[in-house]
């Protein structure tokens, strides 16, 4: 009997054939991939099963029985959890708090009992790879340690069907392990997982079925394994993956740009914050692309957020075009040609209640104004070549950007930075919970922005990605730089040896 399924569903939105008569099953015990490009349907259909949105036609089936879930409350309550690739929970309460947000246990006056949930939660979080105190803030954590809040949050309220949504994204390999091995549990016990990445070696490595989506239709469903990889991507983006080749969509090339003659346009020196950078330095010619290596907590996005205003800095220098960029904040950054994509894009990105107009012209508006009266003329030329050159898909420039696909979320954030016109572009994890289709879009556009002589900074969680988008790789370990790869040595291997060396040095000191 299947657990949950979902027969012949139709969304429409303004414009939008979200989904088109998707059928879906999930049965007890098995870890289905729901995969597809970003606007293929998948977010909708994980809101259609959680009540976020209610199905315009067809039927929802919940342990053999129609379901019509009001609310993601009513599904949750019905044994229905999810994990957000974007952590929803709330960064200014405990960790504790968090992990028991509506079910608080009381002691026998009915009043919280805190040292019980403390303690509780606690032990908890240990499962889940996560020693702290779980009285510190929650957006105190790292992404990754607050992805496996959630977690442990969603499997502790007695959940039969637990969606994953891009669960890794923020996690680095132990922690990856660590759900991976969760999962394995769940499995074990019965529950169904729905799980949404765009990791090929994932999905192979912990799923059983699979089913594909393109532009809200049923492509596919089946066993996985029986599904070669150029398969699966094919039918994901409905062309053969040689034809994505040819388009030139291959990645972020890297290679040569004759950029080592240029003169920095981005130079920082002996960068430092206390308890997080000592002594960053590294510099990026125009039409260069340096990737910042290391391992989460590396101080790779603390790097970025430093160089772009938006984290405080003790000593060192910045310098944009030979000019010293003197007590940075986020202004005077963006003011000296920075632009700066931060990894949490829904947190620190983009406006998700505004449409993609509001939120490509918010960086421009200064300049498209005379008198305090904006051009309207001008910004629906800007608004129109950027959503044309970046591809990005919707029923128009009014449509809300919170009703997009991640994907053409992150290309509307992007919009918005090259708007700006900037000299230096500093991108945290630009593919981040992108598909394969909009990942090489990104690639690409990557290597165009470098070719016309921006400078790029480049942080990326998958080694190979970082290694074949840089020209050259600053590697980065506890806030310091503990190596450089240039030419022939920006390789995967040489990435993970690097890193590996700086760990080992640093335990023979610790040991000496």
């Amino acid at each position: 009997m299947p657990l949950l399924e979902v027969a012949d569903v139709s969304k429409t939105f303004p414009g939008v054939r979200a989904l088109d008569g998707v059928s879906f099953t999930l049965e007890p015990g098995q870890v289905h991939a729901l995969v597809g490009e970003n606007g293929a349907g998948k977010s909708t259909l994980i809101k259609l099963l959680t009540g976020v949105y209610q199905p315009d036609g067809g039927e929802l089936r919940y342990r053999d029985e129609a379901a019509k879930f009001a609310t993601p409350m009513d599904a949750q309550n019905a044994g229905i959890s999810t994990i957000y690739q974007e952590v929803n929970l709330v960064p200014l309460m405990s960790v504790a708090h968090n992990l028991f947000l509506g079910r608080e246990p009381r002691n026998a006056f009915g009043l919280l009992d805190e040292k019980r949930m403390v303690r509780e939660a606690s032990e908890v979080l240990v499962r889940y790879g996560v020693t702290t105190d779980v009285r510190r803030p929650l957006g105190t954590l790292a992404l990754g340690a607050q992805q496996m809040v959630a977690l442990a949050r969603a499997v502790m309220v007695d959940a039969k069907v637990v969606i994953m949504d891009e669960p890794t994204s923020s996690l680095e390999p132990r922690e990856v392990e660590t759900l991976f091995g969760v999962i394995h549990d769940l499995h074990s016990r019965g529950i169904g997982i729905v799980y949404v990445s765009h990791r090929m070696d994932e999905l192979y490595r912990i799923c059983d079925t699979v089913t594909i989506l393109r532009d809200g239709k049923l492509v596919h469903t089946g066993k996985l394994a029986d599904l070669e990889r150029i398969k699966l991507v094919s039918m994901m983006l409905g062309r053969d993956m040689s034809a994505v080749r040819k388009e030139g969509f291959t990645g972020f090339g890297g290679g040569s740009t004759g950029a080592e003659d240029a003169a920095p346009i981005l130079k920082v020196s002996g960068l430092t914050s206390r308890h997080k950078l000592h002594d960053i330095g590294f510099a990026v010619r125009p039409g260069e692309v340096v990737g910042l290596g290391g391992l989460l907590g590396a101080g790779r996005s603390e790097t970025i957020k430093a160089i772009g205003g938006a984290y405080p800095i003790d000593e060192g220098t910045i310098e944009v075009d030979g000019q010293e960029l003197k007590k940075p904040t986020t202004v005077r950054a963006m003011r000296a040609g920075i632009a700066v994509q931060p990894e949490d894009r829904k947190a620190e990105g983009i406006v998700p209640g505004l449409s993609i107009r509001e939120n490509i012209a918010l960086a421009v508006l200064p300049r498209n104004s005379t008198l305090g009266l904006v051009s309207d003329r001008k910004i629906d030329k800007i608004v129109e070549q950027y959503m044309t050159r970046l591809r990005i898909k919707a029923s128009g420039p009014d449509q809300r950007v919170g009703d997009l696909s991640g994907g053409n979320q992150q290309k509307v954030l992007l919009a918005r930075l090259l708007a700006t016109q900037p000299k230096v572009l500093l991108l945290d994890e630009p593919t981040r919970g992108i598909d394969v289709g909009a990942k090489a879009e990104v690639q690409a556009l990557i290597d165009e922005l470098a070719a016309d002589g921006l400078g790029v900074v480049l942080v990326s969680s998958d080694a190979e990605e970082l290694v074949e988008g840089s020209d050259r790789v600053v590697v980065l370990r506890d806030g310091a730089v503990v190596g450089e790869l240039v030419g022939g040595d920006v390789t995967t291997e040489a990435l993970l040896e690097t890193i590996a060396a700086a760990a080992v040095k640093e335990e023979r000191n610790d040991n000496s």
